[in-house]
């Protein structure tokens, strides 16, 4: 059964994909090898999954303003994940996220969920967003 969650959405955009939920906050910055879209940071729950194409879900990101130069490299080479839902507002993720769209005319959609709706999110499940910050959950397997 499909469920429609309403975000606050930090940068507009539509996407689809099988959502990545981490266990914990992520740095891009020495986290993310933007030219295969691994998780490269060995203390990551997560560590060696792929964010490509994916819905990546973290609570915020962790560390260094040159997250927002990984997100904008990994768009540039394909690799960036299909959109971004964080629990907190995370401004140094829709950086990289609106430099890319200025940049390259593409970027994924940067969106804030509450608590209650953001932990309804699943890994493995299909996300599916709409210009506006509509959230269309259907669950899914990974």
């Amino acid at each position: 059964m499909t469920s429609i969650l309403q975000s606050r959405v930090l940068i507009d955009g539509a996407a689809t994909g099988r959502a990545l939920v981490l266990n914990g906050p992520l740095s891009l910055w020495g986290g993310l090898d933007p030219r295969s879209g691994r998780i490269i940071d060995p203390r990551h729950a997560q560590f060696g999954e792929v964010v490509t194409d994916r819905v990546l879900v973290l609570p915020y990101g962790r560390g260094s303003s040159s997250s927002s130069s990984i997100l904008l490299e990994a768009v540039r080479l394909g690799t960036a994940p299909a959109a971004i839902i964080t629990l907190e507002t995370d401004g140094i993720l829709a950086l990289g996220a609106v430099v890319a769209r200025e940049m390259y005319g593409n970027c994924p959609p940067v969106l804030v969920l509450g608590g209650g709706e953001y932990d309804r999110l699943v890994d493995g499940a299909v996300v599916e967003i709409e210009l506006g910050g509509v959230v269309r959950l259907q669950p899914g397997v990974a």
